[in-house]
């Protein structure tokens, strides 16, 4: 059989025959054999291998189709969707921690170890029911937050957490999911903001209607010695009252429960809790536990001692507050609860001490229960001595139904139920209750002939009037069974016990009238025989039910006590006319206050005292007279229309808390008076009122009560008739009746909920059509905007219903009233007619179309994108169009019958609108599902339109261009719309849009390249406006849509050829749309490659385009080649590379003169190098716009100004202020020289032609200031580099090329190679200067060379043959140069030993660059590389030569400025007096000047004498620089200053001697080489070396 497995574990494959597991991975298992199994990963078939079984965990599954199988997993589909999730998480997980997004990569994991986690737990099979409920959601919710959090798809599910199939919901459904989703997700990212996770939980509790408190008692650990009674309930301390009943644990003299059924599963759960309880400021849990035995444990004669009494043992307490409000939620957590025993009343006896003087801690038996609580509480700590419970505690949300079905291994039919004293704050119908709870307050019994106190017991019975016990109707406590009496605590010799002990008492409802308490009052004594003789010495007594037929009402009763004789106790009828209490004494005219014992009949009145309150939670018994009126209303209906009138004053608590029973007795009344109309309207009134009251804020939670009271409980069928009657009096009576025309409005909701519950149930009884629609619909015809809601069971009358409908929402829309409520009655009625359960729809459908399409089309249209009911009403519309089959879309084109122009409005509208919502969404980007619905209903509506726009528009007569051009530009927009660009996605989720829809891309493309070419002789009218959006659709990456669709640019070309002999203006436009798209990511290789391919097939093939054609698309794909490249770098780190890119575009603009492109990527330069600071380019840059302009008044044209910075009507204005700003950069780029050419030429034009002598002015002002610039700042000299990048590693306009670069201000080349090495991190730097060699440039790595090169002055033609100054000409050597050099020393022939420098030759290399540097970038490309070798002796003389501009550059630095430090002077001569330099000449004597050089190379004497001249002219620069040291040296240095002119005489003697005497002029050094007859222009080149 084949199976579906997925490792738990990672596994290694240990050789070929194994297959290698990831957790994550999906494996098809083929074959098993003991503990391996064999098959293959589903991602990758082809391999298969062996695993062993312990690495995976099997997944049921089945197979589909022979041959080709599927695998489908039969797993849980939310087990499927964790996998898939986790799987696309993962990869951005990845790109996280690549990125160093270290907060978002935490979050991250966290929320996939999670899923992890509980993926395991889920495939695990052993969670309880409701655990694996309570984690599908934990899981749904974490999936939807993490995709919100990353960006991701918002997924849709139903109530059960399943993803919703689009294609089974409907349109109104998937968007209100939608909504319903997003705004959930919104909100638990707010309270993820704000809220702790505990107050999160807390939150969460707050909007529950119901909790219940879960409590399991684990042990009790407490000396006894006697049974007891362990009573548990929650406790309010602030207003000292309990909250719950108790639930009773009858705890053995053994230490262990007394049912031995119930050890381990002492459960409890406190129910009905609400949000008002989360709001108490403490809640206690407390434990009171009463001994049932003797009187005084100290006795210890067993058999004379009275056994069974009930006495006060002690109090356990604990705050929890915190589990109540959900601060602390551990359920495994056992908590103990200290017990506080009480202190024996006999050992205070014994002290004869008063209670009252010991510590307020202490609590004696003798006080009461309430006191003792109290003490307990505000004890700081209990001596407990190690005695306590032990108790788990949980809080549960929902009803005591829910609990049950949610957590049925906590909460089963064993467990204790203990209610709330009170009702919950929702009373479901069905949930019939009715309990009466008794509290024994306190009494006041006097000693009578004892010498002490009583120790008073009561007993509490219930007995009808005739005498009879009651059985089984009193509980103590849950947990425990029903009792017939129930006996009190015993306080030992109290005057005045206070028991605070409550009791309930759950009597049959039909027994409540009859039935009264009975408390009787006994002494007991500790001794047996005496507490037998003990009888019975007084009686009180409580009638349930009071004489108006209301219920005992709530608080305390202060009873009278009767004294008893024992033989007549039997006798209920001897009291029960009697008053009972005080307050009836009273009204029956006795004095309550004589101290004497008074006779009332055979029962005299006692001076004792008695108190008791009760509280009455019934669902059947009201104290309201008003009320019961109603509800008894059968008793005397001759009081029914008061009684009716009455309930509208009655307080809203009551009458929502008999909802039901008064929800029944109004229909009752209706029906049973059905012939006649007496009742009707009062009681029409009263369910307004009803309705009213659950609309109210108070009772809204109510909702519920009133939806499952209409669904289940209502069964009158023909309130109908009555119900629409008394609307229907009030719609035509509105002026009269307009209060109560209003009350009824706003209850109509539920007013027609209960009208066709009624109608439906009548169909189930007598299923015929009547005539009561027609007056429902007349009943609210006018008033439909107040009708927000209209359920879905009308099956019967929507014939009539919906044309009134549909007139109604035509109505408001147009008129733009109640959008809200007119949205919403729409929705739901397009919700209805999508159900396959109510019959025929398509003339319901059409009717909605005829009427209201255009009408929501023109609300959707006028609304803005920030109304709220944006969303709403575009779902509606797209339901619409979802619901319209073929004949629709037909019939909907007739409606407008022969008028053309409606059609042509219509359609024009429906394009636009379409459009501007592809355009701009209203709904959310990661509402894929929504939007992909959206986009196939427009997809089909827009080929509906299309086919119209043939039939009817497209012949000669009747073509309407508009309509067509919107067409297309809304084809065209829907295509390239982003959500349907599948390769964006992830490759899951591509596939299960291209699974679920296709892609829409290609459908819609062939549909407009057919409707191209159906345009005929009308496609002339499109060209060139429709080249963009046909380039646009054609740059979408798919391969066939491409196909399809570039041979329409062949057909324009061809058809614009045939009307004027060329394709210019598509050409133009081409090119221009080109850019931009490119520019926004679209385009790439392959589509470069299909447009070359198809266009030139077409073009050779045309007779006449053969030739044009072919330059057009060389020039094209030219144009692609360079956008493509600029596009991959524009957004590169390395702002240098995007430089490159962006110059190798606008040459290309330059060169097919697009002047208006040409300046959009000269700015985008001018940008770029301003980012880098790079101000001397971003001038030239500039330059090159400002060159374009003319000094004239000829106006701008749009493309010359691509700034707003520049206000210029004229180009002469335009350039003024270009030069402007190019002078202002080449100032901060220190390139004074150019800014005083500019500056010249603006001063030109404010002299002469502006007559602007004011800016002349200031222009002149600055050109001095440059001059000045120029003499006194010293520039910094750049360093030049040659950069060569050899492989194919690297981008096209960097591969094999070699480029000089401009180094920065003091940029060193070991600093510059650094920085070109992070550039490409992967490329090898070259240890060689020599050219790389073909197996280097044609490898696929990256090879870069790099070595420092010198520029070639280029000195300007006004400086050469002159002297002239230093800062002047230094700017030269540097700046405007396009030649550079490069020696390398060579050495020809055997080195000599004795003089190295015979056979060295230097290798001298020129490199030409196309532009001169600087400019518009820092560095060109070299265009022409040549190579020279200079001879030995050659190369002496350049030394020479460097060496004696050396000293005179020196001089003339001192000389000019006498404050230069001495120490660089001081080196320089040191360096060529030294005897051991000695000029640094001697080895060019021995080299060159001896007679067999001389002879070997006789050509190079006129060079030996060049050289000798240029030793002799060493010696007077040396003159001057050691004259000038004379005077600057301190005192310190001038030995050092006579030796060096020790050693300069001895070399001034020898050189004189051999070569003459030189003698400088004023001006030295141009003379000098003049002299020498050496060029002046070389002269200063040797000055400046």
């Amino acid at each position: 059989a084949t199976r579906e497995a997925e490792p738990i574990y990672n596994y290694d494959a240990r050789g070929e025959e194994e297959l290698s597991l990831q957790i994550g991975d999906t494996v098809h298992i083929l074959e098993t054999h003991e503990d391996w199994y064999r098959g293959h990963r589903l991602r990758r078939k082809s391999k298969k291998g062996i695993f062993p079984a312990c690495y995976i965990h099997l997944k049921e599954a089945t197979v589909e189709g022979s041959g080709l199988e599927t695998v489908i997993p039969t797993e849980l589909p939310l087990v499927q969707e964790v996998t898939t999730t986790l799987r696309e998480w993962a990869t951005i997980w990845r790109d996280l921690y690549v990125g160093d997004k270290r907060e978002m990569f935490n979050c991250v994991r966290d929320m996939i170890y999670d899923l992890i986690e509980w993926r395991s737990q889920i495939l695990s099979g052993t969670l309880p029911q409701d655990e694996l409920t309570e984690l599908k959601q934990k899981v749904t919710s974490k999936i939807d937050y993490g995709n919100k959090y990353l960006d991701l798809d918002l997924v849709v599910r139903d109530k059960d957490g399943n993803i919703l199939d689009p294609e089974l919901t409907s349109t109104i459904s998937l968007f209100r999911a939608h909504e319903a989703a997003s705004k959930q997700i919104e909100d638990r990212i707010q309270e993820e903001k704000v809220l702790s996770p505990k107050r999160l939980r807390q939150a969460k509790f707050a909007s529950t209607p119901a909790f219940a408190l879960f409590v399991t008692l684990k042990n009790v650990v407490c000396k006894i010695g006697e049974d007891a009674e362990v009573l548990m309930s929650l406790y309010d301390p602030v207003e000292s009252k309990f909250i719950s009943e108790n639930y009773l644990v009858k705890w053995s003299s053994s230490g262990l429960v007394k049912d031995i059924d119930q050890l381990h599963n002492l459960r409890a759960v406190f129910t009905d809790l609400g949000s008002e309880d989360l709001k108490r400021e403490k809640i206690s849990f407390v434990c009171q536990i009463v001994r049932v035995g003797r009187m005084e444990l100290r006795d210890n004669n067993t058999k004379k001692l009275t056994s069974g009494l009930r006495r006060p043992f002690g109090v356990a307490v604990m705050d929890v507050t915190d589990i109540i409000t959900g601060k602390m939620d551990d359920e495994d957590k056992q908590h103990f609860i200290p017990f506080q025993p009480l202190a024996l009343d006999d050992a205070i006896r014994h002290k004869q001490l008063n209670i009252s003087r010991f510590s307020p801690r202490v609590a004696g038996e003798s006080d009461f229960l309430q006191t003792v609580i109290n003490k307990v509480i505000t004890a700081k700590e209990v001596n407990h001595k190690g005695q306590g419970l032990w108790v788990t505690l949980k809080l549960l949300p929902g009803d005591i139904h829910q609990i049950r079905k949610d957590f049925p291994h906590l909460v089963d039919r064993s467990t204790a139920v203990a209610r709330k004293m009170g009702f919950p704050e929702i009373i479901m119908p069905g949930d019939v209750r009715n309990d009466i709870y008794v509290t024994l307050v306190q009494g006041d019994f006097d000693k009578g002939s004892k010498t002490t106190p009583k120790n008073v017991e009561v007993t509490m019975s219930v007995y009808d009037e005739d005498g009879k016990k009651l059985e089984n109707v009193i509980f103590p406590g849950a947990g425990d069974d029903g009792i017939n009496e129930y006996k009190s605590v015993i306080y030992y010799q109290v005057k005045q016990p206070r028991w605070f002990e409550t009791i309930k008492v759950a009597i049959p409802i039909e027994d409540v009238n009859r039935s009264h308490l009975r408390f009787t009052f006994r002494h007991r004594s500790s001794q047996d025989s005496k507490d037998k003789s003990e009888k019975i010495f007084a009686l009180s007594f409580v009638k349930l039910m009071r004489y108006d037929g209301t219920t005992l009402r709530d608080g305390e009763h202060d009873l009278i006590v009767y004294k008893v004789i024992a033989k007549k106790l039997e006798d209920s009828s001897l009291y029960l006319n009697l008053p009972s209490t005080k307050l009836e004494l009273e009204e029956k005219g006795y004095s309550t206050t004589g101290k004497s014992t008074q006779n009332l009949g055979t029962c005299t009145i006692s001076k004792d005292s008695f108190q008791i309150s009760t509280l009455v939670c019934s669902t059947k018994l009201t104290q309201n007279v008003d009320l019961l009126g109603l509800l008894k209303w059968r008793s005397n209906t001759s009081l029914l229309q008061q009684n009716l009138r009455q309930l509208m004053k009655v307080e809203g608590g009551e009458v929502v808390k008999f909802l039901q029973d008064t929800l029944d007795a109004l229909f009752n009344i209706m029906m049973e008076n059905s012939d006649s109309d007496t009742f009707d309207t009062l009681v029409f009134d009263a369910l307004v009122f009803i309705i009213g009251l659950i609309a109210d804020r108070k009772f809204q939670h109510f909702n519920p009560v009133l939806e499952t009271y209409i669904r289940k409980h209502f069964s009158a069928t023909l309130a109908y008739t009555k119900l629409t009657k008394v609307l229907k009096n009030y719609v035509d009576n509105a002026e009269k009746l307009t209060e109560q025309l209003l009350k009824a409005m706003k209850a109509l909701e539920y007013i027609f909920k209960f009208i066709v519950r009624s109608r439906v149930l009548f169909n189930q009884c007598v299923p015929q059509y009547t005539q009561y629609t027609h007056q429902t619909a007349l009943a609210v015809r006018g008033r439909y905007n107040e009708l927000k809601k209209i359920d879905r069971e009308i099956l019967y009358c929507r014939e009539i219903l919906l044309p009134l409908m549909t007139e109604q929402l035509k109505f408001h829309l147009e008129k733009r009233e109640e959008p809200k409520a007119c949205c919403q009655l729409l929705s739901d009625i397009l919700e209805v007619l999508y159900r396959k359960d109510v019959g025929p729809t398509q003339w319901h459908v059409q009717i909605i179309m005829e009427k209201l399409l255009r009408t929501v089309n023109r609300t959707v249209i006028s609304m803005g994108r920030d109304s709220p009911h944006i969303g709403s009403f575009v779902a509606s519309m797209t339901a619409t169009l979802r619901q319209m089959d073929d004949y629709h879309y037909a019939h909907l084109i007739s409606t407008f019958g022969k008028i053309r122009s409606d059609v042509v409005d219509f359609l024009m509208e429906t394009f636009i609108m379409f459009k501007d919502l592809i355009g701009k969404n209203v709904y959310p980007s990661d509402w894929i599902i929504m939007n992909m619905m959206q986009n196939k209903v427009f997809l089909r509506a827009i080929n509906q339109y299309a086919a119209v726009l043939n039939k009817k528009f497209l012949d000669q007569t009747n073509f309407e261009l508009q309509l067509w051009n919107n067409y297309f530009h809304l084809a065209v927009a829907f295509l390239t719309q982003e959500s349907l660009q599948l390769e964006n996605f992830s490759s899951d989720k591509r596939a299960k849009i291209f699974h679920k829809y296709q892609d829409m891309r290609r459908q819609i493309g062939f549909e407009i390249r057919d409707m191209w070419y159906n345009l005929g002789p009308h496609k002339i009218k499109f060209i060139p406006e429709m080249v963009g959006p046909i380039l646009e659709m054609t740059l979408v990456p798919e391969i066939e849509l491409r196909k399809a669709t570039i041979p329409i640019f062949f057909d324009m070309m061809q058809c614009e050829f045939h009307f004027t002999c060329s394709f210019q203006r598509f050409e133009n436009e081409i090119i221009t749309k080109l850019d931009h798209e490119v520019e926004g990511g679209r385009g790439d290789e392959q589509y470069k490659v299909l447009f070359q391919k198809i266009l030139l097939e077409h073009c050779r093939k045309h007779k006449y385009l053969a030739r044009n054609g072919e330059t057009f698309v060389t020039l094209v794909v030219r144009l692609l080649e360079r956008l493509l490249d600029y596009r991959t770098i524009m957004h590169d780190e390395n702002k240098e590379n995007r430089m490159s890119c962006t110059v190798n575009v606008l040459n290309f603009y330059k060169e097919i003169d697009r002047e208006e492109m040409y300046i959009r990527y000269l700015y985008k330069l001018c940008d770029l190098h301003k980012e880098c600071d790079n101000y001397t380019e971003a001038a030239y840059t500039l330059l090159l716009h400002a060159k374009l302009l003319k000094w004239s008044d000829e106006p701008c044209a749009a493309h010359l100004t691509q700034r707003d910075g520049y206000q210029a009507s004229t180009q002469g204005q335009l350039k003024d202020q270009l030069y402007q700003q190019i002078i202002n950069y080449f100032d901060k780029g220190k390139m004074w020289e150019e800014a005083i050419i500019l500056g010249k030429e603006l001063a030109e034009q404010y002299e002469n032609e502006m007559f602007d002598f004011e800016q002349l002015s200031a222009s002149l002002r600055k050109q001095a200031q440059f001059y000045e610039n120029i003499v006194k700042v010293i520039r910094p000299k750049p360093d030049y580099f040659a950069v060569g990048y050899y492989g194919t590693g690297f981008p096209s306009f960097l591969r094999n090329k070699m480029f000089i670069y401009r180094g920065k201000e003091y940029e060193r080349r070991e600093d510059f190679e650094a920085r070109l090495l992070t550039q490409f991190p992967n490329a090898e730097k070259m240890k060689t200067t020599t050219p790389p060699s073909e197996d280097t440039k044609s490898s696929s790595g990256q090879y870069i060379q790099c070595f420092t090169v010198k520029p070639i002055l280029d000195l300007p033609a006004k400086f050469q043959n002159k002297p002239v100054s230093e800062q002047i000409v230094s700017f030269y050597t540097v700046n405007e140069v396009h030649k550079f050099q490069y020696s390398r020393p060579v050495r020809k022939g055997e080195k000599d030993p004795d003089n190295e420098f015979a056979n060295m030759w230097i290798e001298r290399t020129t490199y030409t660059t196309a532009y001169k540097l600087p400019g518009i970038l820092r560095w060109f490309e070299v265009k022409s590389v040549s190579t020279e070798e200079i001879s030995p002796l050659e190369n002496a003389m350049e030394t020479m030569q460097l060496t004696n501009e050396k000293i005179s550059s020196m001089v003339q630095r001192h000389l000019s400025d006498p404050n230069l430090p001495i120490n660089p002077l001081s080196m320089l001569l040191n360096g060529i007096v030294d005897p051991a330099v000695m000029g640094g000449f001697t080895n060019y004597e021995k080299a060159f000047f001896n007679e067999k050089y001389m002879l070997e190379h006789p050509e190079d004497l006129e060079k030996i004498e060049k050289l000798k001249d240029l030793i002799a002219w060493q010696i007077p620069h040396l003159a001057e620089g050691v004259r000038i040291h004379g005077e600057k040296v301190t005192e310190a240095l001038r030995p050092f200053h006579d030796r060096l002119e020790a050693c300069f005489k001895q070399l001034r003697e020898k050189v004189e001697k051999q070569y003459g005497v030189k003698t400088l002029a004023s001006f030295f050094f141009p003379s000098a080489f003049c002299d020498l007859k050496v060029p002046c222009s070389f002269i200063v080149e040797l000055n400046l070396l």
